[in-house]
C-alpha cells in the first residue's frame, strides 16, 4: 500500500467518525431536552444516556451551553426537514398554508421526539431566561410563526382567503390548534388530538374562504 495514500485518507475517516458520533449525540440531546428540559441537558447525563465517557463529550462540547445551541441547531435541521422544506416549493399561498400545518402535525405524530415538537417544549421552558439559548429557540420559533403568517396574507392576496380575514387573528387561532395538539399527544401520546386539530384547520380554512 503507498504510504501517502493511507496518510491522506486516515483524516478523512476519523473527521466522518467524528461527524458521527456528534450527530448520534444530538440525536439523544433533542431527544432528551423534550422529556427533561434544556436545562437539565447536561455533559453527565447525555454521557449516561449515549454511552459514552463525559471525556469523549467534552471532546464535541466545551461547556453546557454550547452543548444546548448545538442540540438546538440540530433540531433545527429536523425541523427544516421535516416540515419547512416540503412547503416552502408550494405553488399557492393556501397549498403552503396547508403543508406547513400538515407536516408539523406529521412531525409531533411521527414521535421524532418523545415530548412533542421540540420548540414548542422547549420555547415554553426558556421563556422567562433570557440568553444566547432561549433567543435562538424563539428565532426558530418565530421564523416558522412567520411562514405561517405569510402564507395566510399570500393566500389572502390571491383570493382563497376572504378580504376581511384578519391575517395576524387567523394565524394566531391556526398555530393554537398545533400547539394545543402538540401539548396533548405529548401528554397522552394518543393520536386523537392531532386529528382533531385537522378538522379544526380544516373547518376554520374553509370558513375563511
Amino acid at each position: 500500500m503507498n504510504p501517502s495514500v493511507s496518510a491522506k485518507s486516515t483524516p478523512r475517516r476519523t473527521r466522518s467518525d467524528g461527524e458521527r458520533t456528534r450527530g448520534a449525540i444530538l440525536t439523544e440531546a433533542a431527544r432528551l431536552a423534550t422529556v427533561e428540559g434544556l436545562n437539565g441537558l447536561t455533559i453527565g447525563r447525555l454521557a449516561e444516556a449515549v454511552g459514552i465517557s463525559k471525556s469523549g463529550l467534552f471532546a464535541h462540547f466545551g461547556s453546557k451551553e454550547e452543548l444546548q445551541l448545538a442540540t438546538i441547531e440540530h433540531a433545527r435541521e429536523v425541523f427544516a426537514v421535516q416540515v419547512l422544506f416540503g412547503a416552502s416549493g408550494a405553488p399557492t399561498g393556501i397549498e403552503r398554508l396547508q403543508r406547513l400545518t400538515e407536516n408539523f402535525l406529521n412531525h409531533v405524530a411521527g414521535r421524532t421526539y418523545p415530548g412533542g415538537c421540540f420548540f414548542a417544549s422547549t420555547a415554553v421552558e426558556l421563556a422567562a431566561q433570557p440568553g444566547p439559548v432561549r433567543d435562538l429557540v424563539l428565532r426558530v420559533e418565530d421564523d416558522y410563526l412567520d411562514r405561517v403568517r405569510a402564507a395566510v396574507h399570500d393566500a389572502q392576496k390571491e383570493g382563497a382567503i376572504a378580504a376581511d380575514e384578519d391575517v395576524a387573528q387567523l394565524a394566531f387561532e391556526l398555530s393554537s390548534y398545533l400547539i394545543a395538539a402538540n401539548m396533548q399527544f405529548a401528554i397522552t401520546q394518543d393520536v386523537a388530538p392531532i386529528e382533531r386539530a385537522r378538522r379544526a384547520i380544516e373547518r376554520r380554512l374553509t370558513d375563511a374562504a
